[in-house]
Order: structure tokens, then C-alpha cells, then sequence
């Protein structure tokens, strides 16, 4: 879960999300989706998700971006055990968490923390990929 206006956290868990993403093999890559889903419904309308996924080449098909209710976006942070608060008008506290769900949605596997070791996380989407 991010926000596109978000200096910080954002762009380290973005990084992140690629070098997975990178780390999948061209086989399997059409068995897997990336998901963002912004925790600011009011800014990151479809119209800048879109622009976001331009402006960091994330543009093709397995790149998802989605935001919804704010209720809804609670409800689904809260199924993730990510929590957030708006500071700010633009700037928002949140944990960074990279969750892994299976073909039945499912949650398989989540990682917390910015620039870690996603080998396990890797693992796991490799082998519900199969």
C-alpha cells in the first residue's frame, strides 16, 4: 500500500516492488500480478495512478494499481495489518509491508520493513506461480 505523493517510504517500497518483480522469471511472469493500492483515495485518482505507473515504467500488464472507498481502503489495510494515519493534507504514516496472496486471495506470506531481503518473498510467489 502506498501513496503517489509520498517522498519518503513510498519510493524505497516501489524500488522494492521492482527488484521482485525482476526477480521473477520471464516464464512465470504472466502467472503473476503486482499490486498497489494507494492508502490516499482523494489524490490518487485512476487518472494519477495512471500517470505514476508511466512516470516509474510500470506500465505493463502485470503492474495493478487500485483505490477505492476510504472505507474500503480501511477495511483492506486492516486485512493486511498495515496501518496508516494522515499527518498532513499530502503526507500520510504507514507501515510498509509486501503481502504475497495466492490464485484463491488468499494472504501466503508478508514481509515488513524497506530495502530487505525479499528472497523469501520471491520464493513464495514462485512457488504458488507453479
Amino acid at each position: 500500500m502506498i501513496y503517489t505523493t509520498c517522498q519518503a517510504a513510498c519510493p524505497r517500497l516501489v524500488a522494492d516492488m521492482r527488484g521482485i518483480e525482476a526477480q521473477i522469471p520471464q516464464a512465470q511472469k504472466d502467472k503473476v500480478k503486482l499490486v498497489l493500492v494507494s492508502i490516499d483515495p482523494e489524490t490518487d485518482t485512476p487518472e494519477r495512478l495512471k500517470e505514476f505507473s508511466i512516470e516509474n515504467e510500470m506500465e505493463s500488464d502485470q503492474w495493478v494499481f487500485l483505490t477505492g472507498s476510504e472505507s474500503d481502503t480501511r477495511e483492506f489495510a486492516a486485512v493486511l495489518a498495515v496501518n496508516y494515519k494522515q499527518i498532513s493534507p499530502m503526507n500520510f504514516s504507514h507501515s510498509n509491508i509486501i503481502s504475497v496472496f495466492d490464485r484463491q486471495g488468499e494472504l501466503a506470506h508478508q514481509k515488513e520493513g524497506l530495502g530487505v531481503n525479499h528472497e523469501a518473498t520471491v520464493s513464495k510467489i514462485l512457488e504458488l506461480a507453479n
